[in-house]
């Protein structure tokens, strides 16, 4: 019992300072469930990253939801991702009261403007992150490429190619590339 409480208290902690989305809590998520607590890894932590970007919803509440389940199944799912709700619904619900009465001092608008400044180099950094970890080879580096080019530069190509589907396509790629991989090593092992 005491370790779905401190799974829940931990998603509470981290959801009240979800700000900037998925990727700008990554520093923050591999910090508390990598680093301090151990419990995951940081290559889990990306594949859940990933898989929390191809799926609906938040990418840190997805994330939360596959902590929890690898901790303590669906239990444990359904407390870290509650526990992760809970912060912010109440911050909103908070901001939500008194928005309309505040938006518009001065005061206010260069907080908001200095939140967004800040959420830019959190997401930046997790890029560099996840660049780091995730193109390491010549095949990556030309994944990328390809996908960044056909993001990218979507409104001037003839066809918008969704992002969804290049996830899928990306994901179709690694397979391939992988098999392909594993087929040479195949032969060389033969050779000996």
């Amino acid at each position: 019992m005491r370790d779905l409480f401190e799974l829940y208290w931990t998603f509470v902690q981290i959801g009240c300072v979800t700000f900037g989305g998925g990727y700008a809590m990554l520093p923050i998520l591999e910090r508390e469930l990598v680093d301090k607590r151990g419990w995951t890894t940081m290559d889990d932590l990306r594949d859940y990253f990933s898989i929390g970007q191809c799926t609906p919803g938040i990418i840190a509440l997805n994330v939360s939801t596959f902590i929890g389940e690898k901790r303590h199944g669906i239990a444990g799912a359904l407390l870290a991702t509650c526990g992760f709700l809970t912060g912010p619904i109440a911050i909103i619900l908070a901001i939500a009261a008194f928005l309309q009465n505040f938006a518009q001092l001065e005061l206010v608008q260069h907080a908001f403007a200095g939140i967004r400044v800040c959420v830019c180099v959190l997401i930046l950094q997790a890029v560099l992150r996840l660049w780091k970890k995730s193109v390491v080879d010549p095949f990556t580096l030309g994944l990328y490429l390809i996908v960044f080019a056909l993001h990218a530069f979507a409104g001037v190509l003839p066809v918008k190619v969704p992002a969804a589907v290049l996830v899928l396509l990306a994901g179709a790629a690694g397979i391939l590339a992988s098999g392909a991989k594993n087929r040479r090593s195949g032969k060389a092992g033969d050779v000996k």
